[in-house]
């Protein structure tokens, strides 16, 4: 079997995946010693990607006193970094596959450092907001490369295995850590320093990587514009329609605001228009051969139905701590403490699991026990006790998120071309993003009128809440169960494959 320079035994070429022999070695090229140091650039990445959904969440009342916004305004500090992250995932993930995904990597990284540390002076409105959006755009570009960089920089089997179970806690924790960082900061900080905090871990991460991480080759082709454009403006009118068209807790429904019905028939348009770009362009910003595979297509709704289930339990077990317990943000985040600790066991654990028994086992096992949780979940009252009533579900969930963060990044990349490693890691976080989106809209609107109902009919409001967001839970259970359906449905997957066993390998020797 043949040897690289360093004596290293490559694969021979696969007829099923059509890389070359030894391809993800050179691309990454970092010696066995430094690939620590490498996943921890890269999952440092993605934890500040994640966490500044929720870090500036808790520091927003005093946004508002700072600034003077007001209530409608206010949400765009969150909308805006959103939006511009949903809707610039496609164009940051090809980019890296065109210009070097450590080059792009890099330029994402700087982009938001240097949004946070201008977002942290800002004296007026326009100047935060701006900031944000800017902030959301480097995400856009950082995400996708950070997950692409695992596929090109750590050999197929365990050591990939391992890193995507990092990666995936890190995915998953990330919003958890950013409440808890933004307590603490509010508190015994100011408000500022949710966005200065960046700055240093920014610095340091963008020195490190040129270090730790190889560039990629450059791939011959030019940027498809119209496509660029479409797909930006579709997913951002998409988020957007999907954000405004929540059921408020007042009980008003918005599904039929002539702003949230032209932004969701401008996605539709703008999105089929995209797809007729993409069928025909010879440069597609997103190839259709990345979506011919089922098994990847099958990722990508896992990822939508898991995103639209996990950030509506964020959201509403948040609202429930703070608003029925009278939880401070802080205390909150703190509560969220053991479904960091348990996402990042059983992503662990599944990575050592893939291998043995696959993907779609462990996709069904685990949207079944979180499906389970969040049932569980659904039985919160306002007489509930923390360990009864929100940490055993949530431990629950939390498990079975854990088993299916691992096999759906693995699969999503399984047997794709070095050459669009890029877009299939943009594709899973578009996913988990617009899914995300929806998760708040649809939950929001079940939640919200739930509530509302309850409250004509005269129930206390520590009753009324407990009550809407049970049925939110309820519905996010359904949810994540039709991930299992989707995985038995779709996914074909080999073990093998996602072990790095190739059956059509030349014997040693």
């Amino acid at each position: 079997m043949p040897k690289n320079g360093k004596g290293n035994v490559l694969s021979a070429t696969s007829p099923q995946t059509g890389r070359r022999p030894g391809a993800a070695a050179r691309d990454a090229g970092a010696p066995p010693r430094r690939l620590g140091l490498a996943l921890a650039v890269i999952a440092t990445a993605q934890l500040m990607v994640v966490l500044d959904t929720t870090i500036v969440n808790v520091a927003l009342p005093h946004i508002q006193d700072a600034l003077h916004f007001s209530g409608s305004s206010l949400e765009w500090v969150v909308n805006g970094y959103t939006l511009a992250f949903g809707g610039l995932l496609l164009l940051g993930g090809r980019s890296g596959d065109l210009l070097g995904r450590r080059r792009i990597f890099i330029f994402g990284i700087l982009l938001f450092t240097a949004a946070s540390l201008i977002g942290g002076l800002a004296t007026g409105q326009a100047w935060l907001l701006t900031a944000r959006a800017v902030q959301g755009v480097g995400a856009a570009f950082a995400a996708p490369t950070a997950l692409s960089l695992i596929a090109v920089t750590f050999p197929e089997g365990a050591a990939r295995n391992r890193a995507m179970a990092v990666y995936a806690a890190m995915s998953v924790a990330g919003g958890s850590v950013g409440l808890i960082a933004g307590g603490l900061l509010v508190n015994y900080a100011d408000w500022r320093w949710v966005l200065f905090v960046n700055v240093p871990i920014g610095i340091l991460v963008a020195l490190l990587a040129p270090r730790v991480l190889s560039e990629s080759e450059r791939r011959p082709g030019n940027f498809d514009l119209p496509g660029a454009v479409t797909a930006s403006l579709g997913l951002a009118a998409l988020v957007y329609g999907l954000s405004s068209a929540a059921t408020t807790a007042n009980g008003v429904s918005h599904w039929g605001d002539t702003k949230v019905i032209v932004s969701l028939t401008a996605a539709a348009v703008l999105l089929a228009a995209f797809a007729v770009i993409e069928a025909r362009s010879r440069h597609a910003l997103l190839p259709v051969r990345v979506l011919r595979s089922r098994d990847r297509s099958g990722a990508y709704l896992i990822a939508l139905c898991v995103g639209t289930a996990l950030f509506g339990m964020f959201f509403f077990l948040t609202l429930f701590l703070q608003d029925v317990w009278g939880y401070s943000a802080l205390k909150t985040g703190i509560a969220y403490l053991p479904i960091m600790a348990t996402v990042m066991a059983m992503s662990a654990a599944a990575s050592q699991l893939v291998p043995r028994i696959g993907a779609r086992p462990l996709l069904v096992t685990g949207s079944v026990i979180a499906a389970g949780g969040l049932f569980w979940l659904s039985r919160l009252t306002e007489h509930s006790s923390y360990a009864g009533g929100v940490l055993g579900p949530m431990m629950v969930t939390a498990a079975g998120i854990g088993l299916m963060f691992v096999p759906m990044s693995l699969v999503s990349l399984t047997k794709v071309p070095d050459g669009d490693a890029g877009v299939a890691s943009s594709l899973l976080n578009t996913g988990q993003q617009v899914g995300g989106s929806i998760g708040l809209a649809v939950l929001g609107t079940v939640a919200w009128s739930a509530v509302a109902s309850s409250l004509r009919s005269g129930a206390p409001q520590g009753h009324a809440l407990a009550y809407g967001f049970s049925r939110g839970f309820v519905v996010s259970a359904a949810i994540t169960l039709l991930t299992a359906v989707v995985a038995l449905v779709m996914l074909r997957v080999k073990r093998e494959d996602l072990a790095g066993i190739n059956p059509m390998a030349a014997p040693a020797g």
